[in-house]
């Protein structure tokens, strides 16, 4: 294509170059006698003709060559192709076969020199165990730093690996590995960090649940329990888990009590449910669940009528309160189609 280009470029320039020798050649009258200038340009014009016939000639060729590649081409794909599939199936057996010798670096160098690939060579290199190296390789050649700074961790390279989460801001991850290192004070600063994102996105279980497990803070993990029953966020998971988390069932029981007395009214239902999960949890609370339970449902059954169903939960082998149950949701409809 760049020779086609060349002798079509090179034709134009010859026209143009053989007009301005015409006009030289004429100018050249006043110093010459007429038979001597004619001379001139005929032999002029002759050398032009044959130039120009060599470079036609030239131009076919070259699309004829042109064209004959192009009806190879076909046939030489596939052969090409088949080759380099063969040269690259014996890369891929190669670096098996270090693999298998646990020869790591061997087999990374092939991965990432023969097969162009940097990636596996990382993966290579983490799965053997070598987590340095391949942290170098994650970072310098992918410049893949949460990677790297996992391969860090692995290898206990804590100051490295903080450098890298610092810049990724994962600021629970910068807590675990501040732990690590026995230094408790910035690790409950960015721990503190996470738990107030989850308050401002309303997660108060997850908010929680830093508290409790990495922060060793049970009384604020309860807290924020509470208030998000209280504000009503994620209201009735942040109850069952305020529940959940008391282990003495007397202290529980008098949470339960204290806790109904303050709920307004159109959080009651929810109250219920949480019951529901309370009275299986331990013969000592059915009691106290049981009495809130037909509180609850005894002031909305007008509203909700099938709320009734909810005192089988609470009587879970009582078949006297299902007869009863069932007869009143008949008798209620009776009522409502009269």
């Amino acid at each position: 294509m760049n020779k086609q280009k060349f002798t079509d470029k090179f034709l134009r320039a010859l026209v143009v170059l053989a007009f301005l020798k015409i006009i030289a050649v004429f100018t050249e009258l006043y110093k010459k006698t007429f038979w001597s200038v004619m001379g001139n340009l005929l032999i002029f014009l002759v050398a032009i003709i044959i130039v120009f016939l060599v470079v036609i000639f030239m131009k076919d060729k070259e699309k004829n060559q042109s064209q004959g590649r192009r009806r190879r081409a076909d046939g030489t794909f596939y052969l090409e192709n088949s080759l380099f599939d063969r040269i690259r199936n014996q890369y891929e057996d190669l670096a098996q076969k270090y693999i298998d010798e646990k020869d790591y670096h061997k087999a990374a160098k092939v991965y990432m020199n023969l097969l162009q690939d940097n990636y596996r060579g990382a993966k290579t290199l983490e799965d053997g165990g070598l987590y340095n190296d391949a942290a170098v390789i994650y970072l310098k050649k992918l410049n893949n730093k949460p990677e790297a700074a996992q391969c860090y961790e692995k290898a206990k390279q804590y100051k490295k690996a903080i450098d890298l989460y610092k810049e990724l801001e994962q600021k629970e991850k910068l807590g675990d590995l501040f732990k690590e290192l026995n230094d408790t004070k910035s690790a409950n600063s960015y721990y503190q960090m996470v738990v107030d994102d989850y308050v401002s996105n309303n997660q108060m279980v997850k908010g929680s649940l830093i508290y409790r497990k990495k922060m060793d803070s049970p009384e604020d993990a309860q807290k924020i329990l509470l208030k998000g029953w209280e504000e009503n966020k994620d209201a009735f998971n942040c109850l069952n888990n305020y529940f959940v988390n008391i282990s003495d069932v007397g202290i529980l029981n008098e949470k339960i009590q204290s806790l109904y007395q303050k709920t307004p009214s159109e959080k009651k239902l929810i109250y219920l449910e949480a019951m529901k999960h309370e009275f299986s949890k331990d013969p000592k609370l059915q009691e106290t669940t049981r009495n809130i339970a037909y509180e609850i449902i005894a002031e909305n059954v007008e509203n909700h009528s099938s709320i009734i169903n909810e005192l089988k939960h609470f009587n879970p082998k009582d078949e006297v309160i299902l007869k009863d149950i069932s007869r009143y949701k008949t008798g209620r409809n009776r009522m409502f189609r009269n």
